[in-house]
Protein backbone atom coordinates (compact mmCIF):
# COMPACT_ATOMS: atom_id res chain seq x y z
CA UNK A 1 0.00 0.00 0.00
CA UNK A 2 1.32 3.47 -0.99
CA UNK A 3 1.99 5.69 1.76
CA UNK A 4 1.64 9.67 1.82
CA UNK A 5 3.08 11.88 3.71
CA UNK A 6 1.40 15.10 4.58
CA UNK A 7 3.73 17.82 4.61
CA UNK A 8 1.48 20.89 5.10
CA UNK A 9 0.56 22.02 8.39
CA UNK A 10 -3.60 22.07 8.52
CA UNK A 11 -4.70 24.97 11.09
CA UNK A 12 -7.92 25.03 13.08
CA UNK A 13 -9.43 27.18 10.58
CA UNK A 14 -9.08 24.30 7.81
CA UNK A 15 -10.56 21.78 9.75
CA UNK A 16 -13.67 21.29 8.63
CA UNK A 17 -13.92 18.40 5.92
CA UNK A 18 -16.18 20.68 3.66
CA UNK A 19 -12.74 22.44 2.62
CA UNK A 20 -12.40 19.03 0.96
CA UNK A 21 -15.82 18.24 -0.67
CA UNK A 22 -17.46 15.17 0.33
CA UNK A 23 -17.47 13.27 -3.43
CA UNK A 24 -13.75 14.97 -4.65
CA UNK A 25 -11.83 13.09 -2.26
CA UNK A 26 -8.90 12.12 -3.87
CA UNK A 27 -5.81 9.97 -1.42
CA UNK A 28 -4.14 12.91 -0.39
CA UNK A 29 -7.77 14.19 0.69
CA UNK A 30 -8.68 11.19 2.60
CA UNK A 31 -5.31 11.15 4.38
CA UNK A 32 -5.82 14.73 5.43
CA UNK A 33 -8.88 13.81 7.14
CA UNK A 34 -7.28 11.80 8.79
CA UNK A 35 -4.38 13.09 9.80
CA UNK A 36 -7.08 16.16 11.28
CA UNK A 37 -8.72 13.19 13.19
CA UNK A 38 -6.06 11.90 14.54
CA UNK A 39 -4.72 15.30 15.49
CA UNK A 40 -7.67 15.01 17.25
CA UNK A 41 -10.84 18.02 16.90
CA UNK A 42 -10.75 21.19 18.96
CA UNK A 43 -13.84 22.22 20.97
CA UNK A 44 -14.05 25.17 19.09
CA UNK A 45 -14.69 23.33 15.62
CA UNK A 46 -16.84 21.01 17.71
CA UNK A 47 -18.73 24.45 19.29
CA UNK A 48 -18.79 26.21 15.40
CA UNK A 49 -20.55 22.83 14.19
CA UNK A 50 -23.25 22.50 17.30
CA UNK A 51 -24.43 25.89 16.05
CA UNK A 52 -25.40 24.74 12.96
CA UNK A 53 -27.77 21.62 14.07
CA UNK A 54 -31.01 21.90 16.75
CA UNK A 55 -29.51 18.85 18.83
CA UNK A 56 -29.17 19.81 22.77
CA UNK A 57 -25.51 18.93 24.29
CA UNK A 58 -26.92 15.55 25.47
CA UNK A 59 -27.88 14.53 22.31
CA UNK A 60 -24.34 15.61 20.85
CA UNK A 61 -22.84 13.17 23.82
CA UNK A 62 -24.99 10.07 22.51
CA UNK A 63 -23.77 11.03 19.05
CA UNK A 64 -20.25 11.09 20.46
CA UNK A 65 -20.72 7.81 23.13
CA UNK A 66 -19.87 10.10 26.04
CA UNK A 67 -21.43 11.19 28.88
CA UNK A 68 -22.89 15.12 29.30
CA UNK A 69 -20.85 15.81 31.79
CA UNK A 70 -17.45 15.07 29.90
CA UNK A 71 -18.46 17.15 27.16
CA UNK A 72 -19.10 19.69 29.70
CA UNK A 73 -15.79 19.54 31.00
CA UNK A 74 -14.42 19.39 27.19
CA UNK A 75 -15.99 22.93 27.24
CA UNK A 76 -14.86 24.08 29.94
CA UNK A 77 -11.56 22.98 29.62
CA UNK A 78 -11.24 23.45 26.16
CA UNK A 79 -9.91 20.21 25.28
CA UNK A 80 -8.82 18.57 22.05
CA UNK A 81 -11.01 15.22 21.33
CA UNK A 82 -9.79 11.56 20.73
CA UNK A 83 -9.38 10.00 17.33
CA UNK A 84 -12.76 8.44 17.49
CA UNK A 85 -14.44 11.22 18.70
CA UNK A 86 -13.21 13.24 15.91
CA UNK A 87 -14.06 11.30 12.95
CA UNK A 88 -17.50 11.14 14.35
CA UNK A 89 -17.46 14.96 14.47
CA UNK A 90 -16.08 15.33 10.84
CA UNK A 91 -18.68 12.66 9.65
CA UNK A 92 -21.18 15.01 10.80
CA UNK A 93 -19.99 17.89 9.18
CA UNK A 94 -19.55 16.46 5.81
CA UNK A 95 -23.14 15.07 6.43
CA UNK A 96 -24.26 18.42 7.00
CA UNK A 97 -22.66 19.88 3.99
CA UNK A 98 -23.65 17.04 1.75
CA UNK A 99 -27.26 17.43 3.25
CA UNK A 100 -27.05 20.97 2.44
CA UNK A 101 -26.14 20.65 -1.52
CA UNK A 102 -28.77 17.76 -2.20
CA UNK A 103 -31.09 20.03 -0.18
CA UNK A 104 -30.69 23.48 -1.45
CA UNK A 105 -30.60 25.05 2.22
CA UNK A 106 -29.28 23.87 5.82
CA UNK A 107 -33.37 24.47 6.76
CA UNK A 108 -34.36 22.12 4.33
CA UNK A 109 -31.59 19.35 4.91
CA UNK A 110 -32.44 19.81 8.98
CA UNK A 111 -36.04 19.33 8.24
CA UNK A 112 -35.34 16.13 6.48
CA UNK A 113 -32.80 14.56 9.13
CA UNK A 114 -36.00 15.11 11.97
CA UNK A 115 -38.50 13.61 9.88
CA UNK A 116 -39.74 10.22 9.91
CA UNK A 117 -38.48 9.06 6.91
CA UNK A 118 -39.60 5.80 5.18
CA UNK A 119 -36.95 4.82 3.03
CA UNK A 120 -34.84 4.52 6.64
CA UNK A 121 -37.83 2.12 7.73
CA UNK A 122 -39.62 5.08 9.57
CA UNK A 123 -36.64 6.35 11.24
CA UNK A 124 -36.19 9.65 11.93
CA UNK A 125 -32.67 10.52 10.23
CA UNK A 126 -31.13 12.50 13.76
CA UNK A 127 -31.59 9.07 15.26
CA UNK A 128 -28.69 7.48 13.13
CA UNK A 129 -26.58 10.08 13.61
CA UNK A 130 -24.22 7.80 16.53
CA UNK A 131 -23.56 5.09 14.20
CA UNK A 132 -20.76 5.02 12.06
CA UNK A 133 -23.25 2.79 9.90
CA UNK A 134 -25.94 4.73 10.50
CA UNK A 135 -24.07 7.89 8.72
CA UNK A 136 -22.95 5.95 5.89
CA UNK A 137 -26.55 5.03 5.38
CA UNK A 138 -27.29 8.40 5.34
CA UNK A 139 -24.60 9.71 2.43
CA UNK A 140 -26.48 7.13 0.42
CA UNK A 141 -29.71 7.80 1.20
CA UNK A 142 -28.28 11.44 0.10
CA UNK A 143 -27.11 10.04 -2.79
CA UNK A 144 -30.06 8.71 -4.16
CA UNK A 145 -32.47 11.43 -3.13
CA UNK A 146 -30.10 13.69 -5.41
CA UNK A 147 -30.59 10.97 -8.43
CA UNK A 148 -34.57 10.86 -7.21
CA UNK A 149 -34.22 7.15 -6.97
CA UNK A 150 -36.34 7.18 -3.42
CA UNK A 151 -37.68 3.88 -2.75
Amino acid sequence: MKKYKVTEKIDTVQESAALYGYQNFDDAGVFKIIDIAKRGISFNFFDNLVKKFPFSFQEWAGFLHISGKTLSRYQKEEKTFDTLQSEKILQIEMLYTRGKEVFGSSENFLIWLQSENLALGKTKPQDLLGSNFGVSLLMDELTRIEHGVLA
